[in-house]
Protein backbone atom coordinates (compact mmCIF):
# COMPACT_ATOMS: atom_id res chain seq x y z
CA UNK A 1 0.00 0.00 0.00
CA UNK A 2 0.92 3.59 -0.09
CA UNK A 3 1.16 5.20 3.38
CA UNK A 4 2.42 8.58 4.39
CA UNK A 5 2.94 9.46 7.85
CA UNK A 6 3.03 12.94 8.86
CA UNK A 7 5.19 13.64 11.52
CA UNK A 8 8.58 11.62 12.23
CA UNK A 9 8.79 12.01 15.88
CA UNK A 10 8.94 8.52 17.63
CA UNK A 11 5.09 6.81 16.97
CA UNK A 12 5.68 8.15 13.33
CA UNK A 13 9.17 7.20 12.08
CA UNK A 14 8.64 3.88 13.74
CA UNK A 15 5.56 3.32 12.45
CA UNK A 16 6.77 4.36 8.74
CA UNK A 17 9.95 1.75 9.48
CA UNK A 18 8.01 -1.20 10.08
CA UNK A 19 5.33 -0.62 7.37
CA UNK A 20 8.25 -0.22 5.00
CA UNK A 21 9.94 -3.45 6.56
CA UNK A 22 6.42 -5.44 5.13
CA UNK A 23 6.66 -3.92 1.53
CA UNK A 24 4.90 -1.02 1.76
CA UNK A 25 5.84 2.73 0.11
CA UNK A 26 5.89 4.94 2.99
CA UNK A 27 7.03 8.62 2.92
CA UNK A 28 7.22 10.05 5.95
CA UNK A 29 6.90 13.83 6.14
CA UNK A 30 8.36 16.60 8.35
CA UNK A 31 8.67 20.54 8.03
CA UNK A 32 12.13 20.02 10.08
CA UNK A 33 14.29 20.45 7.28
CA UNK A 34 17.68 19.30 9.27
CA UNK A 35 15.63 16.14 10.83
CA UNK A 36 14.65 14.77 7.40
CA UNK A 37 18.09 15.61 5.76
CA UNK A 38 19.64 13.33 8.57
CA UNK A 39 17.03 10.30 8.16
CA UNK A 40 18.00 10.73 4.57
CA UNK A 41 21.52 9.99 5.14
CA UNK A 42 19.97 7.28 7.39
CA UNK A 43 20.52 8.38 10.70
CA UNK A 44 17.44 8.52 13.02
CA UNK A 45 17.23 11.37 15.26
CA UNK A 46 16.10 8.85 18.26
CA UNK A 47 17.92 6.19 20.00
CA UNK A 48 15.32 2.42 19.57
CA UNK A 49 17.36 -0.56 19.18
CA UNK A 50 16.70 -1.52 15.88
CA UNK A 51 15.89 1.18 13.84
CA UNK A 52 18.72 2.55 12.20
CA UNK A 53 19.42 -0.74 10.41
CA UNK A 54 15.53 -0.60 9.42
CA UNK A 55 15.68 2.91 8.28
CA UNK A 56 18.85 2.21 6.10
CA UNK A 57 17.28 -1.09 4.64
CA UNK A 58 14.27 0.20 3.46
CA UNK A 59 15.61 3.26 1.98
CA UNK A 60 17.87 1.55 0.40
CA UNK A 61 15.35 -0.79 -0.97
CA UNK A 62 13.39 2.28 -2.04
CA UNK A 63 10.42 1.47 0.02
CA UNK A 64 11.22 4.48 2.89
CA UNK A 65 11.09 8.18 2.01
CA UNK A 66 11.59 11.49 3.78
CA UNK A 67 10.15 14.83 2.49
CA UNK A 68 9.59 18.09 3.85
CA UNK A 69 6.75 18.53 0.84
CA UNK A 70 4.00 17.60 2.28
CA UNK A 71 1.17 18.07 -0.45
CA UNK A 72 3.50 15.66 -2.83
CA UNK A 73 3.16 13.34 -0.63
CA UNK A 74 -0.17 13.66 0.42
CA UNK A 75 -0.88 13.08 -3.74
CA UNK A 76 0.86 9.67 -3.90
CA UNK A 77 -0.52 7.64 -0.97
CA UNK A 78 -3.86 6.47 0.01
CA UNK A 79 -3.65 6.25 3.72
CA UNK A 80 -2.44 9.44 5.81
CA UNK A 81 -1.70 8.45 9.09
CA UNK A 82 -1.33 11.94 11.39
CA UNK A 83 1.32 11.00 13.90
CA UNK A 84 2.58 14.58 15.12
CA UNK A 85 2.96 15.70 18.83
CA UNK A 86 0.16 16.61 21.53
CA UNK A 87 2.21 18.02 24.18
CA UNK A 88 0.10 19.10 27.64
CA UNK A 89 -0.82 22.27 28.24
CA UNK A 90 -0.22 23.78 31.40
CA UNK A 91 -3.99 22.36 32.58
CA UNK A 92 -3.09 18.53 31.43
CA UNK A 93 -5.32 19.42 28.17
CA UNK A 94 -3.31 18.15 25.11
CA UNK A 95 -2.90 20.54 23.19
CA UNK A 96 -3.99 19.82 18.84
CA UNK A 97 -2.87 22.51 17.27
CA UNK A 98 -0.63 20.56 15.50
CA UNK A 99 -2.91 17.86 14.63
CA UNK A 100 -5.60 20.14 13.52
CA UNK A 101 -3.53 22.58 11.07
CA UNK A 102 -2.16 19.24 9.76
CA UNK A 103 -5.52 17.77 8.96
CA UNK A 104 -6.12 21.37 7.22
CA UNK A 105 -3.12 20.96 4.82
CA UNK A 106 -4.35 17.84 4.20
CA UNK A 107 -7.57 18.79 2.97
CA UNK A 108 -5.90 21.44 1.06
CA UNK A 109 -3.87 18.97 -0.73
CA UNK A 110 -6.11 16.56 -1.49
CA UNK A 111 -6.47 14.90 -4.83
CA UNK A 112 -8.43 11.75 -4.66
CA UNK A 113 -10.10 9.36 -2.23
CA UNK A 114 -8.03 9.02 1.32
CA UNK A 115 -8.26 7.71 4.29
CA UNK A 116 -6.81 9.54 7.41
CA UNK A 117 -6.16 8.00 10.21
CA UNK A 118 -5.10 9.87 13.70
CA UNK A 119 -2.43 7.71 15.44
CA UNK A 120 -1.31 10.31 17.63
CA UNK A 121 -2.97 9.91 21.26
CA UNK A 122 -5.70 12.71 20.96
CA UNK A 123 -8.94 13.14 23.12
CA UNK A 124 -11.99 11.46 22.70
CA UNK A 125 -13.60 13.30 19.71
CA UNK A 126 -10.23 14.54 17.49
CA UNK A 127 -10.52 12.31 14.75
CA UNK A 128 -14.34 14.38 14.45
CA UNK A 129 -12.44 17.20 14.42
CA UNK A 130 -10.30 16.33 12.17
CA UNK A 131 -12.86 15.46 9.58
CA UNK A 132 -14.82 18.52 9.74
CA UNK A 133 -11.42 20.36 8.94
CA UNK A 134 -11.20 18.36 6.31
CA UNK A 135 -14.24 18.96 4.98
CA UNK A 136 -14.25 22.73 5.24
CA UNK A 137 -11.53 22.44 2.39
CA UNK A 138 -11.57 20.05 -0.43
CA UNK A 139 -15.25 17.79 -1.77
CA UNK A 140 -12.51 14.95 -2.90
CA UNK A 141 -14.09 12.40 -0.76
CA UNK A 142 -12.19 10.43 2.09
CA UNK A 143 -12.56 8.99 5.62
CA UNK A 144 -11.02 8.98 8.86
CA UNK A 145 -10.10 6.45 11.42
CA UNK A 146 -8.52 6.16 14.69
CA UNK A 147 -5.29 3.63 14.84
CA UNK A 148 -3.80 4.18 18.54
CA UNK A 149 -0.42 3.15 19.07
CA UNK A 150 0.89 0.78 22.01
CA UNK A 151 4.80 1.20 21.30
CA UNK A 152 7.03 1.26 24.27
CA UNK A 153 10.36 2.48 23.75
CA UNK A 154 12.97 0.36 23.82
CA UNK A 155 10.82 -2.83 22.56
CA UNK A 156 8.92 -0.03 19.78
CA UNK A 157 9.83 -2.42 16.79
CA UNK A 158 9.03 -5.60 18.30
CA UNK A 159 6.00 -3.91 19.73
CA UNK A 160 4.90 -2.70 16.18
CA UNK A 161 5.99 -6.06 14.29
CA UNK A 162 4.61 -8.75 16.89
CA UNK A 163 1.22 -6.72 18.89
CA UNK A 164 -0.57 -7.98 21.49
CA UNK A 165 -3.24 -6.39 19.66
CA UNK A 166 -4.02 -3.52 16.63
CA UNK A 167 -7.05 -1.07 17.57
CA UNK A 168 -8.83 0.48 14.60
CA UNK A 169 -11.55 3.16 15.33
CA UNK A 170 -14.00 3.41 12.28
CA UNK A 171 -17.33 4.20 10.95
CA UNK A 172 -16.76 2.94 7.58
CA UNK A 173 -17.01 -0.81 7.29
CA UNK A 174 -14.84 -0.64 4.28
CA UNK A 175 -12.37 1.65 6.37
CA UNK A 176 -12.11 -1.86 8.21
CA UNK A 177 -11.11 -4.01 5.59
CA UNK A 178 -8.87 -1.31 4.30
CA UNK A 179 -7.00 -1.61 7.87
CA UNK A 180 -7.44 -4.95 8.26
CA UNK A 181 -5.68 -5.99 4.97
CA UNK A 182 -2.53 -3.49 5.96
CA UNK A 183 -2.24 -5.03 9.36
CA UNK A 184 -2.71 -8.81 8.11
CA UNK A 185 0.91 -9.41 8.01
CA UNK A 186 1.18 -7.93 11.67
CA UNK A 187 -1.14 -10.45 13.21
CA UNK A 188 -0.37 -13.87 11.67
CA UNK A 189 -0.14 -15.64 14.88
CA UNK A 190 -3.48 -14.77 15.84
CA UNK A 191 -3.83 -12.03 17.87
CA UNK A 192 -6.30 -9.54 17.67
CA UNK A 193 -7.46 -6.68 15.32
CA UNK A 194 -10.48 -4.85 17.26
CA UNK A 195 -12.72 -2.69 14.77
CA UNK A 196 -14.31 -0.42 16.74
CA UNK A 197 -16.18 2.87 17.01
CA UNK A 198 -13.90 6.17 16.44
CA UNK A 199 -14.46 7.63 20.40
CA UNK A 200 -14.04 4.64 21.80
CA UNK A 201 -10.79 3.82 19.96
CA UNK A 202 -9.51 7.39 21.18
CA UNK A 203 -10.53 6.81 25.04
CA UNK A 204 -8.98 3.12 24.88
CA UNK A 205 -5.69 4.64 24.58
CA UNK A 206 -5.82 6.44 27.37
CA UNK A 207 -7.63 3.79 29.33
CA UNK A 208 -4.69 1.55 28.88
CA UNK A 209 -2.02 4.00 29.80
CA UNK A 210 -3.89 5.30 32.71
CA UNK A 211 -4.16 1.47 33.82
CA UNK A 212 -0.63 0.82 33.57
CA UNK A 213 0.31 4.10 35.47
CA UNK A 214 -2.20 3.08 38.62
CA UNK A 215 -0.25 0.09 38.99
CA UNK A 216 3.18 1.36 39.18
CA UNK A 217 1.55 4.17 41.71
CA UNK A 218 0.07 1.30 43.28
CA UNK A 219 3.23 -0.80 44.16
CA UNK A 220 5.00 2.59 44.55
CA UNK A 221 2.57 2.83 47.42
CA UNK A 222 2.92 -0.53 49.02
CA UNK A 223 6.72 -0.30 48.95
CA UNK A 224 7.06 2.87 51.23
CA UNK A 225 4.53 0.83 53.64
CA UNK A 226 6.54 -2.46 53.59
CA UNK A 227 9.61 -0.59 54.31
CA UNK A 228 7.08 1.26 57.32
CA UNK A 229 6.11 -2.17 57.99
CA UNK A 230 9.42 -4.26 57.80
CA UNK A 231 7.89 -6.19 55.20
CA UNK A 232 9.68 -7.52 51.95
CA UNK A 233 8.45 -5.78 48.86
CA UNK A 234 10.18 -8.13 46.65
CA UNK A 235 7.53 -11.16 48.17
CA UNK A 236 4.79 -9.19 48.31
CA UNK A 237 4.89 -8.57 44.53
CA UNK A 238 5.67 -12.12 43.79
CA UNK A 239 2.59 -13.20 46.06
CA UNK A 240 0.01 -10.95 44.28
CA UNK A 241 1.50 -10.89 40.76
CA UNK A 242 0.95 -14.90 40.84
CA UNK A 243 -3.01 -14.25 41.33
CA UNK A 244 -4.01 -15.01 37.57
CA UNK A 245 -6.77 -12.28 38.11
CA UNK A 246 -3.73 -9.69 38.43
CA UNK A 247 -0.42 -10.61 36.82
CA UNK A 248 3.11 -9.88 37.12
CA UNK A 249 3.23 -7.17 34.99
CA UNK A 250 3.94 -3.65 35.89
CA UNK A 251 4.26 -4.77 39.55
CA UNK A 252 8.20 -3.44 39.68
CA UNK A 253 8.62 -0.43 42.57
CA UNK A 254 10.79 2.32 41.53
CA UNK A 255 11.34 5.93 41.07
CA UNK A 256 8.11 6.91 39.59
CA UNK A 257 7.07 6.60 35.95
CA UNK A 258 8.55 9.07 33.49
CA UNK A 259 8.49 9.53 29.56
CA UNK A 260 6.35 11.09 26.79
CA UNK A 261 3.22 8.65 27.71
CA UNK A 262 2.07 8.46 30.79
CA UNK A 263 2.43 11.37 32.73
CA UNK A 264 1.34 13.32 29.77
CA UNK A 265 -2.24 11.06 28.95
CA UNK A 266 -2.99 10.52 33.06
CA UNK A 267 -3.18 14.18 32.81
CA UNK A 268 -5.17 14.49 29.50
CA UNK A 269 -7.84 12.12 30.99
CA UNK A 270 -8.18 13.75 34.47
CA UNK A 271 -8.96 16.85 31.90
CA UNK A 272 -11.09 15.53 30.00
CA UNK A 273 -13.13 13.82 32.56
CA UNK A 274 -13.15 17.35 34.25
CA UNK A 275 -14.28 18.94 31.05
CA UNK A 276 -17.57 16.88 31.61
CA UNK A 277 -18.35 17.50 34.56
CA UNK A 278 -16.69 14.51 36.56
CA UNK A 279 -13.74 13.57 38.31
CA UNK A 280 -11.80 10.70 38.02
CA UNK A 281 -10.61 10.50 41.87
CA UNK A 282 -8.13 7.61 41.43
CA UNK A 283 -5.80 9.03 38.71
CA UNK A 284 -5.51 12.10 40.52
CA UNK A 285 -4.22 9.72 43.52
CA UNK A 286 -2.26 8.22 40.89
CA UNK A 287 -0.46 11.44 39.51
CA UNK A 288 0.22 12.52 42.88
CA UNK A 289 1.95 9.14 44.10
CA UNK A 290 4.02 9.34 40.80
CA UNK A 291 4.92 12.91 41.92
CA UNK A 292 5.88 11.94 45.69
CA UNK A 293 8.23 9.04 44.33
CA UNK A 294 10.36 11.10 42.04
CA UNK A 295 11.56 12.35 45.65
CA UNK A 296 11.89 9.09 47.32
CA UNK A 297 14.99 8.22 46.63
CA UNK A 298 16.48 11.78 47.13
CA UNK A 299 14.95 11.41 50.65
CA UNK A 300 17.04 8.54 51.39
CA UNK A 301 20.40 10.29 50.38
CA UNK A 302 19.29 13.05 52.33
CA UNK A 303 18.26 10.77 55.34
CA UNK A 304 21.57 9.02 55.02
CA UNK A 305 24.08 12.13 54.71
CA UNK A 306 21.93 15.31 55.69
CA UNK A 307 20.36 18.16 54.77
CA UNK A 308 23.26 20.02 53.42
CA UNK A 309 24.85 18.31 51.03
CA UNK A 310 28.01 20.83 50.22
CA UNK A 311 30.84 18.77 49.46
CA UNK A 312 29.14 15.66 48.96
CA UNK A 313 29.66 13.59 45.18
CA UNK A 314 27.38 11.70 43.78
CA UNK A 315 27.46 9.10 41.05
CA UNK A 316 24.73 8.99 39.28
CA UNK A 317 23.95 5.39 36.87
CA UNK A 318 21.00 5.99 34.72
CA UNK A 319 19.41 9.80 33.27
CA UNK A 320 16.65 8.43 31.02
CA UNK A 321 13.52 7.54 32.11
CA UNK A 322 13.70 3.92 31.47
CA UNK A 323 16.35 1.77 29.73
CA UNK A 324 17.21 1.54 25.76
CA UNK A 325 15.85 4.97 25.11
CA UNK A 326 17.05 7.95 25.26
CA UNK A 327 14.43 9.73 26.37
CA UNK A 328 14.27 12.39 29.13
CA UNK A 329 10.96 13.21 29.39
CA UNK A 330 9.49 13.61 32.86
CA UNK A 331 13.04 11.30 33.91
CA UNK A 332 13.01 10.25 37.58
CA UNK A 333 16.67 11.48 37.27
CA UNK A 334 15.35 14.81 36.69
CA UNK A 335 13.65 15.41 39.94
CA UNK A 336 16.40 13.26 42.02
CA UNK A 337 19.56 15.67 40.58
CA UNK A 338 17.85 18.64 41.03
CA UNK A 339 17.09 18.09 44.64
CA UNK A 340 20.58 17.08 45.45
CA UNK A 341 22.32 19.89 43.76
CA UNK A 342 20.17 22.28 45.12
CA UNK A 343 21.27 21.41 48.78
CA UNK A 344 24.83 21.82 47.29
CA UNK A 345 25.53 18.13 45.94
CA UNK A 346 27.78 17.47 43.40
CA UNK A 347 26.53 15.11 40.39
CA UNK A 348 28.69 12.72 38.24
CA UNK A 349 26.37 10.84 35.81
CA UNK A 350 26.96 8.23 33.34
CA UNK A 351 23.94 6.84 31.13
CA UNK A 352 24.60 4.50 27.87
CA UNK A 353 22.70 6.53 25.24
CA UNK A 354 20.73 9.52 26.97
CA UNK A 355 24.07 11.92 27.61
CA UNK A 356 23.28 14.35 24.87
CA UNK A 357 20.05 14.57 26.34
CA UNK A 358 20.93 15.08 29.57
CA UNK A 359 22.88 18.06 28.30
CA UNK A 360 19.71 19.34 26.93
CA UNK A 361 18.56 19.60 30.57
CA UNK A 362 20.97 20.41 32.90
CA UNK A 363 23.91 21.53 30.53
CA UNK A 364 27.20 21.55 32.23
CA UNK A 365 25.63 21.38 35.57
CA UNK A 366 26.42 17.72 35.95
CA UNK A 367 29.57 15.89 35.73
CA UNK A 368 29.26 13.29 32.42
CA UNK A 369 31.12 10.12 32.69
CA UNK A 370 31.82 8.42 29.41
CA UNK A 371 31.97 4.84 31.54
CA UNK A 372 30.36 3.94 34.36
CA UNK A 373 32.99 3.27 36.90
CA UNK A 374 35.01 6.08 35.63
CA UNK A 375 32.01 8.27 37.73
CA UNK A 376 32.70 6.35 40.89
CA UNK A 377 36.00 7.56 41.91
CA UNK A 378 35.64 9.83 45.32
CA UNK A 379 32.26 9.51 45.33
CA UNK A 380 30.55 9.19 48.63
CA UNK A 381 28.03 6.93 47.19
CA UNK A 382 26.63 5.37 44.30
CA UNK A 383 22.48 6.25 42.99
CA UNK A 384 21.10 4.52 40.58
CA UNK A 385 18.18 5.72 39.00
CA UNK A 386 17.25 3.40 34.91
CA UNK A 387 17.89 -0.39 35.13
CA UNK A 388 20.27 -0.39 32.12
CA UNK A 389 20.96 -4.18 31.94
CA UNK A 390 24.77 -3.18 32.16
CA UNK A 391 24.32 -1.94 35.53
CA UNK A 392 22.56 -5.58 36.43
CA UNK A 393 26.07 -7.60 37.06
CA UNK A 394 28.89 -5.07 38.07
CA UNK A 395 31.87 -5.71 39.96
CA UNK A 396 30.83 -5.10 43.59
CA UNK A 397 34.84 -5.38 44.67
CA UNK A 398 35.72 -2.44 41.70
CA UNK A 399 32.58 -0.36 43.23
CA UNK A 400 33.72 -0.53 46.90
CA UNK A 401 37.34 0.15 46.32
CA UNK A 402 36.33 3.21 44.48
CA UNK A 403 33.54 5.11 46.04
CA UNK A 404 34.68 7.06 49.27
CA UNK A 405 31.73 5.36 51.34
CA UNK A 406 29.94 1.78 50.49
CA UNK A 407 26.74 3.33 49.97
CA UNK A 408 24.72 2.53 47.03
CA UNK A 409 21.24 3.95 46.71
CA UNK A 410 18.74 1.24 44.90
CA UNK A 411 15.92 2.81 42.96
CA UNK A 412 15.44 -0.24 41.05
CA UNK A 413 15.38 -2.35 43.41
CA UNK A 414 18.16 -4.19 40.69
CA UNK A 415 20.92 -5.61 43.88
CA UNK A 416 20.43 -8.37 46.63
CA UNK A 417 20.32 -6.35 49.69
CA UNK A 418 21.48 -9.23 51.45
CA UNK A 419 24.36 -9.86 49.48
CA UNK A 420 24.96 -6.32 49.12
CA UNK A 421 25.25 -6.19 53.32
CA UNK A 422 27.10 -9.44 53.68
CA UNK A 423 30.16 -7.09 51.37
CA UNK A 424 30.07 -4.07 53.64
CA UNK A 425 27.84 -1.94 51.66
CA UNK A 426 25.08 0.04 52.93
CA UNK A 427 22.23 -0.38 50.72
CA UNK A 428 19.17 1.32 50.14
CA UNK A 429 15.90 0.21 47.87
CA UNK A 430 12.88 1.35 47.23
CA UNK A 431 10.72 -0.35 50.20
CA UNK A 432 14.28 -1.50 51.82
Amino acid sequence: MKICMVGTGYVGLVTGACFAENGNDVICIDNNKKKIEQMQRGKPPIYEPGLDEMVKRNRREGRLKFTTNLKDAIKESVIIFITVGTPPHEDGSADLTHVLSVARKIGQAMNDYKVVVTKSTVPVGTTEKVREIIRQETDVPFDVASNPEFLKEGAAIEDFMRPDRVLVGVDNPNVAELMKELYAPFVRTGKPILIMDIRSSELTKYASNAMLATRISFMNEMANLCEKLGADISLLRKGIGSDPRIGPSFLFPGVGYGGSCFPKDVRAIIKTAEEKGYELLILRDVERVNQRQKNILAEKVIKRFGKTLKGKIFALWGLSFKPNTDDMREAPSIVIINRLMKLGAKIKAYDPVAINEAKKVFGGKVVYGKRGYEILKGADALVIVTEWNEFREPDFDKIKRLLKTPVIFDGRNIYNPSKLKEMGFEYYGIGY
